[in-house]
């Protein structure tokens, strides 16, 4: 029989699979975006129908349509939902996973999960794994998946691409043959809407054993739009940006600080007067900041292809080459939807600059050992931590109960690799405080139940009020460092705690240019500079429109604040005041407050009214990054006359 064995349509080839495999389905399905759903709910289906059939679903970053947490998000998301994901088809086991509904004959198990996303649900807490990233194809075939399906982007010609998740699947197929003799079946859904990314991700056709595929079938990709980028953020990503050597290799990952480092490093190129200006307003002086506009270009080597990269390319960043030309190696994607669209129109020139490949080879020195020290010269591998204790752990996927909260993922495996490499450090960032319930805490902490990157693991770590060289420290100098990077509102009890411990001198005293570590200080001494014009809310662009690119912003303070009712009175009072002005009218159109009807709608109106102008209409921070440049050309324009 010829492969693949095709199928048009999705019960069929789930009913195939079910056949072939006698009923019991160990299935495994790539993190993220690459899951093919058409094919997973067919089988979801008739396991649901069928409770003889036995169905294991094997996978991480399951992903959702964002759920609203009140009645304001709500407003917002409403439009907002039915246009980014109005075309984009449901997982059906997510949505069960989450109420609790699963049937008894189906499992899901995650080795990461979407941040945040799955503290109350207990059967995703019970059957998480603890994995790391390189190990996870591994612990995999230990656990006999027979089946792996995937999403995968068809070529004009016969071949096709596992697209956006060659990560694993290779390094799943390889382990199962050296543990059963044999590989699992393997059955892909294709989608043109996917990019057809080649190096290591091409697939030719026969390594299908099975195929869903019709003209029928294109739906949207799932789209995570980038978020606004706080001003500790940005601040953050400039510290960062002050640490990478030109010809340097960079790793980031997702989220607002990748996207500040990504903005830094951008500026560092092409406007390389207002990085040094940003860079010396922050007293940038400790270990000597990188100041060039990056000659020679970077090269990215990162489990994660996320879009700063490709702003990076733009403005000429990653311009070193690797082998056969290639300037990022990356081992899955997932992004805004102009990220996939850009994906699909790229000349296929530039894309052959982006290898996909297996997590093994970005993630890991073994295999190819010696090309990948010649690639990764002085590495800076970038990621986010939750909290940081003064000995230099770090917490970033779990509570100190146990919860998970995402996961470990490559974290620790680029931490690792780091301390392997010549020049090579880890660079493991995160804000100084975290805003929940109207109450301030640090995210600097004496010590935590939980961690992930131990302290003999040690590096260098980043908040916005500096960094932090923890590599080859004694304890007491760690504290030391570590008390610099706190907020001042907490360094005196975290000072305390460590004389209490006999592992920081009684007579110890942090040196008064640190104690001024407060977020107000260095809003002032950027605005006196005149650079917050430079620090956009989305240095990467939006999905969103304008109006909602500003109420995203808005929504996000008064998150913060919720729990706090003295606060909240106090921003109604001046949004009583605020809510007639002209200006807010589109915002309030938006949602649906221009004309309140009853007190709770009049104050939800206040409420949204003073948040917007003060974190939007009265602060210099543009939105979009042509605001910057728009800007900039002005202030030129201005200075020449």
């Amino acid at each position: 029989m010829s492969r693949p064995l095709r199928f048009a349509d999705a019960e069929a080839c789930a009913a195939a699979v079910i056949e072939r495999l006698s009923g019991r389905l160990r299935l495994a399905l790539p993190l993220g975006l690459g899951k093919p759903v058409l094919l997973v709910n067919a089988l979801y289906r008739q396991a649901r129908e069928r409770p003889e059939i036995e169905l294991e679903i094997y996978t991480a970053l399951t992903l959702e349509v964002p759920r609203p947490r009140s009645e304001l998000e709500a407003r917002l998301m409403e439009p907002l939902a039915e246009r980014l994901y109005g075309d984009v088809p449901e997982l059906d086991y997510a949505a069960d996973l989450r109420r609790g509904r699963l049937p008894a004959n189906v499992r899901v198990t995650e080795f990461y999960l979407r941040p945040g996303a799955s503290l109350g649900v207990a059967a995703a807490q019970r059957h998480y794994v603890s994995s790391n990233y390189t190990h996870a194809a591994r612990d995999l075939a230990h656990r006999g998946v027979n089946v792996v399906a995937q999403m995968v982007a068809p070529a004009a010609g016969a071949g096709y691409s596992f697209g956006c998740n060659p990560d694993l699947t290779r390094d799943l197929m390889d382990h199962a043959r050296r543990l059963t003799g044999s590989a699992p079946l393997l059955v892909g859904e294709a989608n043109p809407r996917l990019p057809y990314m080649p190096g290591g991700a091409e697939l030719p056709a026969h390594e299908l054993d099975l195929l869903l595929e019709s003209a029928d079938i294109g739906y949207e990709l799932f789209p995570v739009p980038n978020r606004p980028v706080a001003m500790a953020d940005h601040v953050i990503g400039l510290r960062v940006a002050a640490l990478i050597r030109d010809g340097g290799t960079l790793q980031v990952g997702i989220g607002s600080l990748g996207d500040a480092v990504a903005h830094a490093l951008a500026l560092r190129r092409t406007d390389n007067a207002r990085y040094r200006a940003l860079v010396k307003a922050l007293d940038v002086t400790a270990p000597a900041p990188e100041l060039d506009a990056l000659p020679r270009g970077l090269y990215a080597a990162s489990e994660m292809f996320v879009e700063g990269f490709l702003h990076l390319r733009d403005v000429g960043v990653l311009g070193r080459t690797v082998d056969d030309g290639v300037w990022l190696h990356g081992g899955f994607f997932l992004g805004s939807r102009r990220f996939y669209e850009r994906l699909r129109q790229m000349p296929e020139q530039e894309r052959r600059g982006i290898d996909m490949t297996r997590i093994s080879f970005t993630n890991r020195l073994l295999g190819a050992e010696e090309a990948k020290r010649r690639q990764r010269t002085d590495a800076r591998f970038v990621n986010t931590a939750m909290m940081v204790t003064l000995l230099g752990a770090a917490v970033s996927d779990a509570l100190d109960d146990g919860r998970v909260v995402s996961g470990v993922g490559g974290q620790h495996d680029f931490v690792a690799m780091a301390h392997e490499l010549e020049g090579g450090r880890s660079v493991l960032v995160l804000p100084a405080t975290r805003t929940a319930g109207g109450a301030v805490s640090s995210n600097v902490v004496w010590r935590y139940g939980h961690v992930t990157i131990p302290r003999h693991l040690r590096d260098l770590v980043v908040t916005e009020y500096g960094v932090a060289d923890l590599r080859g420290a004694s304890d007491q100098d760690v504290i030391v460092a570590m008390l610099n990077l706190a907020d001042s509102r907490f360094q005196d009890g975290l000072r305390r705690q460590a004389v209490a411990a006999g592992k920081l001198s009684p007579r110890y005293r942090i040196p008064d240019r640190f104690r001024h570590n407060h977020p107000q200080r260095l809003a002032r001494l950027l605005a006196a500079a005149g650079l917050l014009e430079a620090l956009p809310w989305y240095p990467l662009g939006s999905d969103f429109s304008d109006v909602e690119s500003e109420l995203v912003v808005a929504l996000a303070a008064l998150a913060g604040k919720q729990g706090n009712l003295r606060v909240l009175l106090r921003e109604a009072l001046d949004g009583w005041r605020l809510a007639d002005r002209p200006r807010l009218a589109p915002a309030l159109e938006r949602m649906k407050l221009a004309r309140p009807r009853g007190l709770r709608e009049r104050l939800y109106r206040a409420l949204l009214a003073a948040a917007l102008v003060r974190e939007v209409h009265d602060c210099p921070r543009p939105m979009l990054p042509a605001e910057v440049t728009s800007r900039a050309g002005a202030m030129d324009k201005a200075t020449r006359l």
